[in-house]
């Protein structure tokens, strides 16, 4: 088993999850990075530079054979996970009348249902670790927008993460959800981030910040907003 904590990330290839990575490591943390295609997941172990603490894993956060075999992969490899990010997600233009009912399905499947079984594949290892979960949550899971589907995604991270807490409470194990308002991600590849919106690795800078807590401290919400946003 490894000394060093191990942390899981999904959703790692790039954007808050890769900034989340590399901030981890800075830190010590040993690394288990998902996501649905390798050659991203790839670029960030290579950038890392330590093959020994960084373990690639390509997964469909919506298939639970996939799922489940990321956190098999993490404990036959280093014995250990002592933080998962369920961080894997996206979102879709506004309106209730847009994007395909396809789409709609592939969002609500990886953003609520990958969120789930992430956390299930993971949690008698956090229990046994006394970790911690981090979740993607948003402003928009506090706030609902206009014919916006995927702010009702976040709502239900959102609850999933109090639910989570509370389950685990007496464990050890902490829960903090990250609800960031407008980051200059990948996430905007159909469209215009906000000027003076956040960068990734401003979340995660918050993440790591929960993350560092004594064990009586557990932060369960972040939000997360550029000085510029207005909702």
């Amino acid at each position: 088993m490894s000394d060093q904590k191990v942390f899981l990330i999904t959703g790692a290839s790039s954007g808050i999850g890769a900034a989340t990575a590399r901030r981890a490591h800075a830190a010590g943390y040993t690394l288990v990075v998902a996501a649905r295609h390798e050659k991203g997941l790839r670029t960030i172990a290579d950038e890392l530079g330590t093959p020994e603490r960084v373990l690639i894993h390509p997964c469909d956060v919506c298939e639970w054979p996939d799922v489940a075999g990321l956190a098999a992969a993490a404990l036959a490899r280093f014995g250990r996970i002592d933080a998962v990010f369920a961080n894997a997600g996206f979102g879709l233009e506004r309106g209730f009348t847009t994007a395909s009912p396809e789409l709609w399905r592939s969002m609500i499947l990886t953003n609520v249902y990958g969120v789930a079984i992430t956390i299930r594949a993971t949690l008698a290892a956090i229990i046994a670790s006394q970790g911690h979960v981090v979740l993607t949550g948003s402003v928009a899971g506090r706030k609902a927008l206009p014919g916006s589907l995927y702010s009702a995604t976040k709502w239900a991270v959102s609850s999933m993460g109090e639910s989570l807490r509370q389950e685990l409470n007496g464990t050890g194990a902490r829960v903090t959800l990250i609800e960031p308002g407008f980051v200059d991600t990948p996430f905007f590849d159909n469209g215009t981030p906000l000027e003076g919106s956040l960068q990734a690795d401003d979340v995660a800078g918050a993440i790591m910040f929960a993350l560092g807590q004594p064990a009586r401290i557990d932060v369960n919400e972040i939000l997360i907003r550029p000085t510029t946003q207005d909702v």
